[in-house]
């Protein structure tokens, strides 16, 4: 990514935390898939802005990112050389071979003196070089919170896929922050005629606007209206995979209430077996109240006062 990750955000460079979030989830809102579908120009902010608050939305590679510029890659053994990143690993690899390859200092000055303590130059048949495979390679990649919660698939740039072509991950429906996916053979090339190695792909979630993840539930935070919570309502809620469906606000509802519904959480990698999505609900105060309003609340408050606090703990 080319791109300033600041100017991608609309932040300054000392912009808080804070401000980098807020920042983060009002792009991320204005550019989502179900807000703008068939956009094309909108998938492609949205997953810029992704990749974007992923490293300023962490502590320790926003410091790395502020000292290297666009030279950060996130990677321990990568280096910018102008024309993209180059893995430490294979400059070594190709002039020395496999890691755990030797190399013979007989076959470097074999030629110049003789062998063994004879003194005489004697002719000894070349020993057969073990096949050995090539070295693994590392990657990271951000997908958004939905494809890591129902799965499909990811493509690596062609600076990582390598050849000039785009690899293709299949993200495991479920998967969490950090774990990695291995694909096999598309690491460096063996040696001797050996298999190639395998390329480590580390997966980061991206966090989402309203969504959030604890286990494989998912939790959102909801408003509701003071009549609502008294009176009780009927409202809609969105769902990582199922669209809107209709919630029941029980009458009385507290700010804090939880609301199960079961089975529409992320589905578990071993078993399957779907968590709940958690409806909490928040209840919203008008910032500011006409004066009937205002005599409305203040009768509620004489006919039906609360109970004393010390019950309600």
């Amino acid at each position: 990514m080319s791109e300033d990750l600041y100017k991608i955000l609309g932040v300054s460079r000392n912009a808080s935390e804070d401000e980098i979030r807020k920042a983060y989830k009002k792009l991320a809102r204005e550019n989502h898939p179900d807000v703008k579908p068939d956009d094309k120009a909108a998938a492609e902010r949205f997953r810029e802005v992704q990749e974007a608050y992923a490293v300023l939305g962490d502590k320790e590679k926003r410091e790395q990112y502020d000292q290297f510029g666009k030279t950060f890659r996130g990677g321990p053994r990568t280096w910018n050389t102008g024309s993209g990143p180059v893995d430490l690993g294979d400059i070594f690899s190709g002039q020395f071979g496999d890691g755990g390859a030797s190399i013979d200092l007989g076959d470097l000055f074999g030629g110049a003196f003789g062998g063994g303590g004879g003194g005489g130059r004697r002719s000894r048949q070349p020993q057969p070089r073990r096949p050995s495979k090539g070295q693994n390679r590392q990657a990271e990649i951000t997908v958004p919170f939905q494809v890591a919660a129902e799965g499909g698939k990811h493509e690596l740039p062609a600076s990582v896929g390598g050849h000039g072509e785009k690899l293709a991950v299949t993200i495991p429906a479920g998967i969490a922050s950090g774990k990695s996916i291995r694909l096999a053979g598309q690491g460096q090339p063996g040696q001797h005629g050996g298999p190639s190695g395998d390329l480590l792909v580390k997966v980061n979630v991206a966090p989402h606007p309203y969504f959030r993840r604890e286990g494989n539930n998912v939790l959102i935070d909801v408003p509701i209206t003071v009549s609502e919570a008294a009176l009780g309502a009927k409202i809609e809620v969105p769902t990582i995979s199922e669209g809107n469906v209709v919630v029941t606000i029980p009458p009385g509802a507290s700010s804090g209430t939880k609301l199960r519904l079961r089975e529409k959480g992320f589905p578990d990698q071993k078993t399957r077996q779907r968590g709940d999505q958690l409806v909490v609900v928040k209840i919203a105060i008008p910032d500011e109240l006409s004066d009937h309003a205002r005599e409305l609340l203040e009768q509620l408050a004489e006919e039906a006062p609360m109970k004393p606090r010390d019950e309600l703990w």
